[in-house]
């Protein structure tokens, strides 16, 4: 078989072994372009996303994919006439403001094109990527950071926060091709790099050049984020080399104390058995008055100029460097910085809100508030003594405002003020949830719960999501009793079974029962066992492709004809069917957001 035929889990394989070698520089990458196979694999990847039922600058959808459709890409590529048509640009609203992110959609087959260049580019560089970086990365989340942050950042006097300018909008193109060609020596791969960095947007049926920046919506723009970044980890562990120096010392007050109280528990073991009650407990006396000396005393020596040092951690273009030294060390730290990303990579770092915050007061990252322990508590271990917890350990907390403005978002409360003009939380129902069927009600309501409690489960505070959990309860109820027109305590009375508020629903199965969220607000101590920000298309390669069978089956799985050519049917949500035509039900029936079906078939998908 010829080798641009390979399967591309060999393909991918081979490049992850190639890359540990730094020195390697990878050839003839753009001919697995040719591959009809990585078309079927990234058509898997990416078709189950709902937004590629979104039309492209082009007026088309995945929808009607089939292998006619590959070819002509395929063919594009080899003649080199592929250019990716430019992104229908949107806008989103950010959260908590009225400012709007602009967000790219591209055309369908050019959303395949840049899943294979992904799947290419993550294969080099994910195995040579920093263990600081946790953004967009297979394994890795907002929790992985977090929890790098807690276990690493220990002891640190300075947080810098950094935040750079429209990071995503600024990458420099040059700098960025540059980098690649450090390991790709492909011209013909590069120069479709060029085509997909310059590609432009569509607004209002008006083009536009893109200067600088990777388009965000795309499927490339993570991993080139990544690999552009990637420069500043490399930057940091060199710097961080420079700038550690000498070593954590003893504080010698605390070692002196700590030298007494071992011989005087020497003393008191060797002697024990000759002394009379009264030495006993006068010996026992001294022993508790050194412990309580020695546990009010810091074990490391404070403000030590001979010693300091810097950790890091960054989260796609957040990052975060702790410092051990002092408030110079800190503003020196955030100077260079800010000169390295000026000169090498020609991003702006922002001066107001790059922020140096001592260890003590509170830093933001990935919406948490990231502070110091001030002073250790005195707490009986699992033997029974007294031993006092680690002084400057990192405390996660649960932002005040972050699950409060959600309240508002949700528009489950509103704020009134009483009598005496204070501010009171009053619930509300929800408008927006009143014409749903039950079980849609509770089920988004547990949801947005679950969310909140899942991404701060590992806050030393989680258990404050309890107040968010009681008031969207207590809105959930409102909605439920301006529905029936009944009031809570009616609506309570009708749904609750021993201490739970079920909501009955009819399945194929018979009748179950949804039941508002019991599961508590523990905190966790690790990270969920799941990949919460994981780009959503991302799979393991080794998963059988049924979809790609499918395809080249060449059968109808509507009129059962061996047509030889398939068109795949596209629907953005199950639900979303009516079952009016009998395409609709047999999708409904094998519960698939696809169908494969012949020209004739799909056309009558289409008119129908």
């Amino acid at each position: 078989m010829c080798e641009t035929l390979r399967e591309p889990l060999n393909v991918l394989k081979s490049l992850t072994e190639k890359a540990g070698d730094p020195s390697y520089r990878f050839e003839r990458l753009y001919r697995n372009l040719y591959n009809p196979e990585f078309y079927y694999l990234a058509y898997y990847n990416i078709y189950a996303s709902p937004g590629n039922m979104t039309a492209g600058s082009d007026g088309h959808t995945i929808d009607g994919m089939s292998e006619t459709r590959i070819q002509k890409i395929i063919q594009s590529l080899k003649d080199f006439t592929y250019q990716p048509r430019p992104a229908r640009r949107e806008y989103i609203a950010k959260k908590n403001s009225d400012k709007k992110r602009p967000l790219g959609i591209p055309a369908p087959n050019d959303k395949l094109v840049q899943e294979i260049v992904r799947m290419i580019l993550e294969s080099i560089y994910e195995p040579n990527f920093s263990s600081c970086s946790h953004g967009f990365r297979p394994k890795r989340s907002c929790h992985t950071a977090l929890l790098q942050i807690r276990d690493t950042f220990t002891g640190i006097k300075w947080f810098v926060e950094g935040d750079i300018k429209a990071c995503f909008d600024s990458f420099d193109h040059h700098v960025l091709i540059d980098i690649l060609r450090r390991r790709i020596a492909d011209e013909n791969f590069l120069a479709l790099m060029w085509k997909m960095l310059n590609a432009g947007y569509m607004e209002q049926w008006e083009y536009h050049v893109n200067h600088s920046g990777v388009p965000q919506g795309s499927g490339v723009s993570p991993i080139l984020a990544n690999i552009y970044l990637n420069e500043l980890d490399r930057f940091i562990a060199q710097y961080k080399e420079k700038f550690d120096t000498g070593k954590s010392h003893t504080n010698p007050a605390y070692g002196r104390v700590a030298s007494k109280l071992y011989y005087i528990r020497r003393r008191v073991r060797k002697n024990w058995p000759t002394m009379n009650d009264v030495q006993k407990k006068a010996t026992l006396a001294e022993q508790r008055a050194m412990q309580r000396q020695l546990q009010s005393l810091p074990s490391k020596a404070q403000c030590d100029k001979a010693y300091r040092s810097i950790q890091y951690c960054r989260y796609a273009d957040d990052f975060l460097i702790g410092v051990i030294g002092s408030r110079e060390d800190a503003e020196q730290v955030k100077h260079d910085l800010k000169a390295f990303l000026a000169e090498r990579l020609k991003l702006t770092l922002s001066d107001e809100k790059t922020k140096i915050t001592h260890g003590l007061d509170k830093a933001r990252f990935l919406s948490y508030d990231i502070t110091l322990s001030e002073a250790g508590k005195i707490v009986r271990d699992s033997r029974g003594s007294m031993r006092r917890t680690c002084n400057g350990t990192v405390k996660l907390y649960v932002p005040h405002e972050k699950w409060f403005s959600k309240l508002i978002e949700y528009k489950a409360i509103k704020i009134a003020l009483d009598t005496s003009g204070k501010e009171k939380w009053v619930t509300l129902h929800r408008g927006a949830l009143i014409n749903r069927q039950d079980i849609e009600i509770i089920s988004q309501v547990n949801s947005e719960i679950r969310g909140m409690f899942n991404y701060y489960c590992i806050a030393d505070n989680a258990t404050v999501i309890k107040n968010f959990a009681h008031n969207m309860e207590y809105s959930m109820y409102k909605t439920f009793g301006r529905k029936y027109e009944c009031s809570v305590k009616q609506i309570i009375e009708r749904y609750s079974r021993n201490g739970d508020f079920l909501v009955p629903y009819e399945t194929k199965s018979g009748m179950k029962c949804c039941v508002f969220y019991n599961k508590g607000f523990a905190r966790k101590k690790t990270a969920l066992p799941f990949e919460m920000d994981t780009l959503p298309h991302y799979v393991r390669y080794s998963k059988p492709n049924s979809l790609r069978g499918r395809l080249l089956a060449g059968k109808c799985e509507w009129c059962g004809c061996d047509s030889g050519q398939i068109k795949i049917k596209h629907v953005r949500k199950l639900k979303d069917l009516k079952c009016v035509s009998e395409w609709e039900q047999i999708m409904k029936r094998k519960r698939r957001k696809t169908l494969a079906v012949c020209p004739a078939c799909y056309e009558k998908t289409c008119t129908q």
